[in-house]
Order: C-alpha cells, then sequence, then structure tokens
C-alpha cells in the first residue's frame, strides 16, 4: 500500500472486511463490544490489541477504517477521527497544552479556532499572534521553550498562503510541534508532512465529505502523538466521530479527487474572469499570478485551491446585491461542497470578531468568499458574471 498513489490509496486503504467479504466498507453502528469471557474483558481494559475495540467514543471499526486511510493520505503514521472540525482542532491543541505553554500562531483564523486559542490563554497558555505571511515575526515570536506553533495553511477566509517550509524550520528549531490546518489545501493537494508539519488537522466536514451531509474532522500524527497524547484526551471528553458519519466520510474520500480537481479548475476560470471587473476591489486567489503568495502556493499545492474571495467596491450594500442575484451559486455558511456556495465572512463566520481585528484582517464589509463545486465551469462562471453586473 506505501507504493499506492492517492487517488488509489482514497479508495482503497484501511479498508476492512467482515466475513461476509462486502464490497462496500461496513457501518459498525454498535456502541459497544461483546466479550467472551469476564477475562477477555479484563484483558482488553488492560490493553487492546490492532483490531480489538471497547466502547465507541474510543474506537469502532468503521470509524478506524476512516482513520487509517487518512493516515495512508497524509503519510502519517496515525490519525483520530473527531466529532468535527473543530473537535480536531481543540483536541490538537488542547490535548498536548497546559497552563505556563507558550503557543505561536497565525492571526488570519477562523472565528471558532480564535475562540480557541482565547480559551486556552484563559486557562494560562501563553498565546503569541503573528502575521502569518511575515517569516520575520514567526522568528521573533517562536523562542525556546515554544511547545507548538498552530496555523492555516491557507486562511479563511482571505486566502493568505503561509510558507509551512520555513515556518516548521523556525518550530522545529526550538523543539516545537507544528500543527497545521489543513482545510483550504485539501487531503488532494496536501503535501503537509514534507513540509513538516507534524500534526495535520481537517474538518472533514468540507471537502472530505463533500455533500454538505455530515459533521467530522480527524487529526493526523505520529502514532505516540495520536495514541498517547490526544486520544486520552479525546476519548474521556468525548470528541468521537460517529460510525454512520466515518461511513459517510468514507464514501466521500472515493470521489475525493475528481471533486476537487474539478472545484480548482472552476474556482480557477472564475478568478480569471472576474478579475479586473469594475464592481471589484480585488479578487484573491492563490491560482492568480498577482496573488501574494502565488509562488509559495503553485510549490505547496500545485493549484490555487477550490475557494475565490472576492471584494465588492460597494461594501455591504454590493456584497448583498451580489449574493441575492446568484442563481447557481447558494448562500450559505460552509464550503468544499459539491454545490458552489456564497458565504459573507464579515456578518456570518466572523461576524463576532471585534470591528478592529476584521479590518486587521481584511474581512471587509464587501468580502465574498466563493466555495466553487462540480457544476459546469461555463455556468458557473456565468452565474457569478451575471451577479457582479447586478451589484
Amino acid at each position: 500500500m506505501d507504493d499506492w498513489k492517492t487517488a488509489t490509496k482514497l479508495v482503497h486503504a484501511g479498508a476492512r472486511r467482515s466475513q461476509y467479504g462486502e464490497m462496500s466498507e461496513a457501518i459498525f453502528l454498535t456502541q459497544g463490544f461483546v466479550y467472551d469471557s469476564a477475562e477477555a474483558a479484563e484483558a482488553r481494559f488492560i490493553e487492546a490489541g490492532p483490531d480489538e475495540f471497547i466502547y465507541a467514543r474510543y474506537g469502532n471499526p468503521t470509524v478506524r477504517m476512516f482513520e487509517e486511510r487518512m493516515a495512508a493520505i497524509e503519510g502519517t503514521e496515525d490519525a483520530f477521527a473527531t466529532a468535527s472540525g473543530m473537535a480536531a482542532v481543540n483536541g490538537a491543541l488542547t490535548a498536548m497544552l497546559k497552563a505556563g505553554d507558550h503557543v505561536v500562531a497565525a492571526r488570519a483564523l477562523f472565528g471558532s479556532c480564535l475562540y480557541v486559542l482565547d480559551l486556552l490563554a484563559r486557562f494560562g497558555v501563553e498565546v503569541t499572534f503573528v502575521d502569518g505571511t511575515d517569516l520575520d515575526q514567526w522568528r521573533a515570536a517562536v523562542r525556546e521553550g515554544t511547545k507548538a506553533v498552530f496555523l492555516e495553511a491557507v486562511s479563511n477566509p482571505t486566502l493568505e498562503v503561509i510558507d509551512v517550509a520555513a515556518v516548521a524550520g523556525i518550530a522545529h528549531g526550538v523543539g516545537a510541534t507544528v500543527i497545521v490546518d489543513n482545510v483550504f489545501v485539501t487531503p488532494t493537494f496536501s503535501k503537509a508532512v514534507e513540509l513538516g508539519a507534524d500534526v495535520v488537522v481537517y474538518s472533514a466536514t468540507k471537502h472530505i465529505d463533500g455533500s454538505g451531509r455530515c459533521l467530522g474532522g480527524v487529526v493526523c500524527g505520529t502514532r505516540q502523538y495520536i495514541r498517547k497524547v490526544l486520544e486520552p484526551y479525546l476519548k474521556h471528553t468525548g470528541g468521537a466521530m460517529s460510525p454512520f458519519n466515518a461511513w459517510v466520510m468514507l464514501k466521500g474520500l472515493e470521489t475525493l479527487n475528481l471533486r476537487v480537481h474539478q472545484q480548482a479548475a472552476s474556482a480557477q476560470a472564475v478568478a480569471e474572469a472576474i478579475a479586473g471587473h469594475p464592481k471589484l476591489a480585488r479578487v484573491i486567489y492563490p491560482g492568480l499570478a498577482d496573488h501574494p503568495q502565488h509562488r509559495i502556493a503553485m510549490e505547496q499545492m500545485g493549484s490555487g485551491g477550490t475557494v475565490v474571495t472576492l471584494d465588492l467596491a460597494g461594501g455591504q450594500p454590493a456584497a448583498f446585491r451580489f449574493l441575492n442575484a446568484l442563481g447557481i451559486v447558494k448562500i450559505s455558511n460552509n464550503l468544499g461542497d459539491a454545490k458552489s456556495i456564497a458565504t459573507h465572512p464579515a456578518t456570518t463566520t466572523h461576524q463576532r470578531l471585534p470591528a478592529d481585528q476584521k479590518a486587521l484582517l481584511g474581512i471587509t464589509p464587501g468580502l465574498v468568499r466563493l466555495s466553487l463545486g462540480i457544476e459546469d465551469t461555463g455556468d458557473l462562471v456565468a452565474d457569478v458574471m451575471a451577479a457582479l453586473d447586478a451589484a
């Protein structure tokens, strides 16, 4: 299996079959497991074997298939599946930190990630925020004793691309763990481990499901980190993925490459078509040559990704006119879906941020995030252009 390409791993890695030889992965929709004897139960609680399970909060055969498939795709030793993307972020950070520890984080983060870091600070963890694209700020902030660095490889929603390899080099110089939220990169374009990430986090709710059905998350890393640091925290605090959701995610992985390549191609086409439109103050897409981190994006991903962010010159009124004029693209607050989605971050996903913080992050009243789906590319370009004309 180690020799398989990603597309093959997405379909076959981690597969388990029962005595019935089912083709599609089975859903083991069970909370608990039966032991042949009291002695067997005792032995399993002392140490479960590699294919033995105790309780669904600790692990489940269907969930384990998803975890093993994700570890194979990312090139890590192990993975742990969670109830949501934020359960994954919270677990990845909280499981390894305690009062007095120091964390350096990129300031351009999803609002809920910022909340988790604020919560950790309230419990005595020192958190330093930096401009993730400024390596000098990373160098100044990371110090002897820094426990971890945390970043979104591509930020939400302003699509800053962080030089993961450079930041990892700085962090590893003092022995810090590099935790990368890789949602916008997707497993299809991921080189996170190769670039130096120690821990890779995904919201499986996004591209991995890909059809807006289930919540889920996953943390990928070394076996020691996953089983000795993360698992005790998650299994005791209850952030486990359900077997049904794991099955949905397994099915989503089978078509992930096909969907993501189509979505990225449409994103590139839309970005190129709307660049320079008179209604726009700016178009942000890492696949465009004028993006500040275009070179880094091409080196790290080989693609601009599936999301385009645009900033309407007329502010929120123009943004709302644009959103309301869309036909194919739907207004929602998810991304990575097979259906194209438009979001107004300032009033939805990031609306709780103070005005000065929104301004610092570039989340303007006219900003709209477009997550491109798998519809016909020409139809999407026409839909977005017509909505811009109406804005």
